[in-house]
């Protein structure tokens, strides 16, 4: 088969040049023309009239190109069957539009799709270009220089040790990592950065100076008192927060919806209900997780929470949901495993790793649950790295029903993060950590904070969203 094609090699780099991270996506090749001129010897290909007439049984072995070119997958693969795709069909009605279905995954039951795939299948809502594909003439996204690997073509971003052997997962490939060995400035760092956010059914209002880094840890500190200097508006929230808030706390994140399939680890330390007593249960949540900012479209969630109503409960979560202002019921997903150990008295390595058809929860290494397509939805859409420390208003619903034994402060320590990209991921995140990948629909209401230089671009049902200063 005569075969034109254009590609980047992994974050290895280890073909096609080593300087990986200056790419910007989209890049185009372009073919002017073509031409094959046939050995005047060959008595055999091509087939007369360029048909199949000539080919051998060898010749058609396992030669589809597609699902929808309609020649059959004849072999097998050391003794397997291949695995097969299904052709969809193209003819169907365009009378819906990505601007009202957002920029999800395949849905039958919508008349038009507006997913990475439409486009090969002919399904595609005519807005489809206009809404989901990056623009390259908006003006407002960042494009800030990506931080340089630690070594030539390592392709690891943020902050890696640059004598550390880290560990391989096979099918991932290493590519985020922060040992927070020294402080990270949350204003001008280009991957991470802060929340002034607070859940409505958390006690907590989160504000900058609650992330602390010390003696090579993160530490996040949930103190009494709500910040005096927090404004009403939230960015992170997209919405006014109520001045009842009696603790403060932290939230970390990554600045955009760039993050998606892969394996997400973190060695954290659990809190202490009560200052060097690792045995007293109250209430509180410690948490990694990935999340899709905003909420109003598209809820995407998978969560690692340790709980306080037990020295080793562990909380999994997958949440989903369309259109959705506030959290219900019926989203939950979540389990919860017992440890047999205490989270709280040392440091433990919390994991899950993200395909497009599963989501397996790890702890220490140890298999603690697995979820497939079918059984729970998995989230096909791209979210925010955050990692934060709350406790429940006094209802006590979810983190432990003993609160009244809470002494703050509290503290969540963490020792490292690791990101590794899964290997058939091919669209996040964006080359050299940049915003060229992004979506309008990744963009919506996505600021985090009113410091980070993203405007809140979108509506929330129709109106406009809260703004505050940067101060």
């Amino acid at each position: 088969k005569i075969i034109m094609n254009l590609w980047e090699f992994d974050k290895r780099a280890l073909f096609g040049g080593e300087k990986i991270w200056n790419d910007r996506l989209p890049m185009h090749s372009e073919y002017d023309w073509f031409r094959f001129y046939k050995w005047d010897g060959d008595a055999q290909y091509p087939c007369a009239d360029m048909g199949d007439q000539c080919l051998t049984e060898d010749d058609k072995y396992l030669s589809s190109n597609n699902p929808c070119d309609g020649i059959p997958q004849v072999g097998m693969v050391f003794g397997n069957a291949p695995c097969t795709g299904i052709c969809l069909a193209s003819s169907m009605p365009m009378n819906g539009s990505c601007m009202s279905y957002g920029c999800i995954g395949y849905v039958p039951e919508n008349t038009c799709q507006c997913n990475d795939k439409c486009l090969h299948y002919g399904d595609c809502c005519s807005d489809y270009s206009a809404v989901c594909l990056p623009q390259n003439t908006s003006s407002h996204r960042s494009h800030k220089a990506p931080l340089t690997p630690f070594s030539s073509g390592s392709g690891i971003f943020g902050h890696p040790s640059a004598s550390a052997k880290y560990p391989a997962h096979p099918g991932f490939t290493l590519m985020l990592v922060e040992e927070f060995d020294s402080p990270i400035d949350l204003d001008a760092d280009p991957i991470w950065t802060w929340s002034d956010g607070g859940l409505s059914e958390g006690q907590a209002r989160f504000v900058k100076e609650n992330i602390k880094f010390r003696d090579g840890k993160m530490i996040i500190e949930l103190s009494s008192g709500r910040p005096s200097h927090a404004q009403p508006c939230s960015h992170a929230e997209v919405d006014v927060i109520p001045d009842n808030k009696t603790a403060s706390s932290g939230e970390i994140r990554t600045k955009h919806n760039m993050f998606r399939y892969g394996r997400y680890e973190v060695r954290m330390k659990a809190p202490s209900v009560q200052p060097s007593n690792p045995l007293v249960d109250g209430n509180f949540i410690a948490t990694m997780f990935v999340f899709r900012d905003a909420k109003f479209k598209h809820w995407r969630e998978i969560d690692v929470e340790v709980l306080g109503d037990s020295s080793g409960r562990v909380s999994t979560n997958v949440i989903t949901g369309e259109k959705v202002k506030k959290f219900r019921l019926d989203m939950d997903r979540s389990k919860k495993y017992e440890a047999p150990f205490n989270l709280r008295g040392d440091f433990h390595t919390y994991a899950f790793e993200w395909l497009p058809d599963s989501v397996t929860w790890f702890l220490d290494g140890k298999v603690i649950r697995e979820e497939r397509l079918g059984d729970v939805p998995i989230p096909e859409l791209s979210g925010k790295i955050i990692m934060n420390l709350w406790e429940f208003d006094k209802r006590a619903l979810f983190g432990g029903e003993k609160i009244w034994n809470d002494r703050l402060p509290m503290h969540s320590e963490y020792d490292w993060f690791r990101f590794y990209k899964w290997n058939g991921e091919t669209h996040y995140p964006c080359a050299g950590m940049g915003t060229g990948c992004l979506t309008p629909d990744d963009q919506y209401l996505s600021s985090n904070n009113p410091c980070d230089g993203i405007r809140q671009e979108g509506t929330v049902y129709g109106k406009p969203p809260c703004h505050a200063s940067c101060h």
